[in-house]
């Protein structure tokens, strides 16, 4: 059962924090779990890990194509490799060992992206992964999930570990919004409807779930009826819920800390050309480069934001009508 907080409010416990419990309460109900780690087991915070496994986690330093290519060996041999790295790493540097070593010898590997997207902040520019879905979501099956929070982490960890196959899991490593209450459970595969509505339906993954809650409450003071979804599966995405959406609200904006190039709106537009075309508009990074700033500061340069989530809706609304 999925849960909502009353008052959404700063997680007093980190993303990686939450990451890292979850594995190691899987890693003592499974010693074939591993971790890898490029250097950085501090930023990503596995190092509690570590203390936990001493001889479970490894640390192969800034060499991450070489770290992929064992996580599949470990996986050849039986084990449950989970690697970690920057989102950026975990995509661009390691796309072709992530395909032979990974997908294509069938392995059963976790890669783990941390600083997705505006996430990364002041590491700027190079180390900001707004092509990381799109690189990984065209690699045959491969499952993307973004949890949205630390509840929402704990149940995708445990599912990760208890399935079979090659899992790609973004996330910011750092504060997020607390956003369920503790005890919710999560299918990965399956999305959440967390606020009813008749007009329009926001669909969302990661820290813009926040956000289309704020852009779906501004709208019901204007009398507009927001429907939002969470839809931290961005594949296999739920095809399911984006057609029963589509014919029951009529229209949809999606919203990503990605580029909308090959991310979680093109995942929906895919669904939405091939069975129901609605109007349809996408909230994400255009066709831009990332730059150095407080998250705050790029979550408004890039147009994530909740303010610019209800224009969006104004504008599908005007297209639907017509």
């Amino acid at each position: 059962m999925v849960k909502l907080r009353k008052e959404i409010l700063i997680s007093p416990e980190e993303m990686r924090a939450a990451y890292c419990g979850a594995l190691i309460e899987e890693a003592r109900k499974n010693e074939k779990i591993v971790s890898l780690d490029c250097d950085l087991s501090n930023s990503c915070g596995t190092k509690g890990f570590k203390a936990a496994f001493p001889n479970r986690a490894f640390n192969l330093g800034i060499q991450e194509q070489n770290a992929c290519a064992m996580a599949g060996g470990l996986a050849r041999v039986g084990m449950v490799p989970f690697l970690h790295t920057f989102a950026v790493f975990a995509s661009r540097r390691i796309c072709d060992q992530i395909f032979m070593s990974c997908t294509y010898a069938g392995q059963n590997v976790k890669i783990v992206g941390c600083d997705s997207g505006v996430s990364a902040a002041f590491n700027g520019g190079t180390h900001m992964a707004f092509e990381d879905v799109g690189i990984l979501r065209v690699m045959p099956h491969v499952t993307i999930v973004e949890p949205s929070d630390p509840v929402m982490m704990r149940s995708v960890v445990r599912q990760i570990a208890e399935t079979d196959g090659v899992f790609y899991l973004r996330m910011p490593r750092k504060t997020v919004y607390d956003l369920y209450e503790p005890g919710s459970e999560f299918t990965v595969g399956k999305a959440e409807t967390i606020r009813e509505g008749s007009d329009v339906t926001i669909i969302a993954t990661g820290m813009e779930v926040r956000h289309a809650l704020q852009a779906a409450e501004m709208l019901a003071g204007e009398g507009v009826s927001v429907r939002v979804v969470d839809m931290f599966t961005i594949k296999p995405i739920d095809a399911e819920c984006i057609q029963k959406c589509a014919s029951e609200t009529g229209a949809v904006v999606t919203c990503e800390n990605e580029s909308i190039i090959g991310g979680l709106g093109s995942a929906v537009a895919e669904v939405l050309v091939e069975s129901n075309p609605v109007p349809m508009e996408r909230i994400g990074v255009q066709d831009e480069f990332g730059e150095v700033g407080p998250q705050s500061y790029l979550e408004e340069r890039f147009g994530l934001t909740a303010p610019f989530i209800a224009e969006k809706v104004k504008r599908v609304l005007k297209r639907k009508k017509l």
